[in-house]
């Protein structure tokens, strides 16, 4: 079975782009770096002056989640950069179980 964690972050959009590649440049192979990591997208929409973050990630097992997130995947994962952007911090995750996969 797998399971799909979301997160969701907004940044002024005149420190979108910037943001855009820190989560490339450091998010990014974080995540990469976790076995059982299947699939991970990062996305963006800008609305007026906030960029939205959007970050969907699919897992092989809540066990492969945690090796990220830690014992309370349901808890956001934040890095010590992120307060130089974020307008605020969502303090949960979203997690799905997955029950069908084309």
């Amino acid at each position: 079975m797998t399971y799909m964690r979301t997160w969701h972050g907004e940044v002024p959009l005149n420190q979108a782009d910037a943001y855009e590649q820190f989560m490339i440049e450091r998010a990014a192979p974080d995540y990469g770096s976790v076995d059982g990591l299947l699939e991970t997208y990062f996305q963006r929409r800008d609305e007026g002056e906030v960029a939205h973050f959007f970050l969907v990630t699919l897992w092989e097992s809540m066990e492969s989640m945690k090796g990220f997130a830690g014992d309370q995947p349901e808890v956001a994962k934040y890095y010590p950069e992120d307060d130089e952007y974020l307008l605020r911090k969502e303090k949960h995750s979203t997690i799905y179980r997955t029950f069908y996969r084309a």
